[in-house]
């Protein structure tokens, strides 16, 4: 495939990589919360609501923000599961679609929505920038759900002989925490390797033209590496990282509307099982959503899990790793505490 002239389908997935930049953020600010010092992320494709949790007329609402390629929150909508869940109870429910992670971090601090899902590392982020929110559930994406990739015919094989190259990564993201896992497993520092912070967008044509040694990336931009250009797994995840996904709600939300937040999470659980239950249709949904070839969606869809877990004392152990990891990385001003926003009953 000729890096000047993309193939109409590249064209295509190329198009598609502002919708998958989720689960990434700047440390700071929300508001500079996407993953790089480069601009990688749109404004939301759709304007969030006002501000208010509660409508005209003294009814309620529930803001949603969601990514087309947030499989169960895009599934949500589509089924309608929360509008026939609160019918008659005068709910208003909406559902408000953002280019990535980071801007419905921005929004959720703001107040503009509700309720968000992100992967590990945005949370950490923003709860160092002050945001008021609160974990509410979790699900197990899964660790083979992110990998460390090199080209078919590279050289390399193994992490440790990967000290003096450029790794190619979106800053603060899931992967950024892969990759520094995979390296301590490996016997090297952080330092020993050059980073590359790019996007998906921007990282799929370096590593295509081999600008980079290597890609450290999520699915599906993962699968769609591997599917298309015949990338090698080179670690995934597994043993070393959870690859987790976290629903969050604001604070003033949550204690708000407690009523409002069971309701949610036991919709959600219900689309999970269905997900969990029919990988095929999922794919073919997402394929109409996301113009991805399914065949890569099939891959995406083996090795991600499902189920909406209630927030434990090891999931808040292991987020207190991450901030750790990343304030000891300085990429974030300052430490925290992450138990002190989770959400109990």
């Amino acid at each position: 495939m000729s890096p000047t002239h993309p193939t109409p389908s590249r064209r295509r997935f190329l198009r598609q990589s502002s919708l998958f930049l989720g689960g990434v953020a700047l440390a700071g600010t929300v508001n500079a919360c996407s993953t790089e010092s480069t601009p990688q992320a749109t404004a939301p494709a759709t304007t969030a609501a006002a501000p208010a949790t509660a409508s005209a007329g003294g009814s309620k609402a529930i803001r949603v923000g969601y990514q087309k390629s947030s499989t169960i929150l895009n599934l949500l909508k589509n089924q309608k599961r929360l509008e026939d869940r609160f019918k008659g109870e005068s709910v208003n429910i909406s559902f408000n679609e953002f280019a990535a992670g980071p801007q419905m971090l921005e929004a959720l601090n703001v107040g503009s929505i509700d309720l968000a899902y992100t992967g590990e590392t945005p949370p950490v982020f923003a709860q160092a920038a002050d945001a008021p929110l609160l974990y509410i559930a979790w699900e197990d994406v899964g660790p083979l759900a992110e990998a460390l990739l090199v080209q078919q015919d590279s050289p390399i094989q193994s992490v440790a002989e990967l000290k003096g190259k450029k790794v190619a990564l979106n800053k603060g993201s899931n992967v950024h925490y892969l990759l520094v896992k995979a390296l301590e497993e490996a016997g090297l520092q952080y330092s020993d390797i050059e980073t590359a912070y790019l996007p998906p967008g921007d990282a799929r044509p370096a590593f295509e033209q081999k600008n980079v040694d290597a890609w450290v990336i999520w699915d599906p931009f993962q699968a769609a590496a591997e599917k298309q250009l015949g990338a090698r797994i080179l670690r995934d995840g597994k043993g070393i990282v959870q690859n987790r996904g976290f629903y969050l709600a604001t604070k003033s939300f949550v204690e708000g509307n407690p009523d409002l937040v069971t309701g949610l999470l036991e919709e959600l659980e219900a689309v999970s099982t269905f997900a969990k239950d029919n990988p095929p249709e999922v794919s073919k949904f997402l394929s109409n959503e996301l113009g991805i070839p399914t065949d890569v969606l099939d891959l995406v869809e083996t090795r991600r899990g499902y189920g909406i877990q209630p927030i434990t004392p090891e999931v808040v152990a292991y987020q207190q790793d991450v901030a750790d990891v990343f304030y000891n990385l300085q990429l974030i001003p300052k430490q925290i505490d992450v138990s002190t926003v989770i959400w109990t009953k």
